[in-house]
């Protein structure tokens, strides 16, 4: 039973954080600044995309630069 629960956690480790961090922690900061925003009068959609517009480049600039 441990067994499974510790293969059930490791897939969601791994299927959330995956190869990038950094890109996960940006993608939860901008799904709360979405909500925070949303409580607000300002339109929040836009939040989202432009996160992602963001992090994508970087994570592949990172993955792809010689080590």
């Amino acid at each position: 039973m441990i067994g499974r629960l510790r293969g059930f956690a490791a897939f969601w480790y791994d299927f959330v954080i995956g190869d990038d961090w950094r890109v996960a922690v940006g993608v939860i900061v901008a799904f709360a600044a979405t909500f925070a925003l949303s409580r607000t009068a300002v339109p929040a959609w836009w939040l989202v995309p432009a996160a992602v517009t963001l992090l994508l480049p970087m994570s592949l600039w990172r993955a792809t630069r010689g080590k």
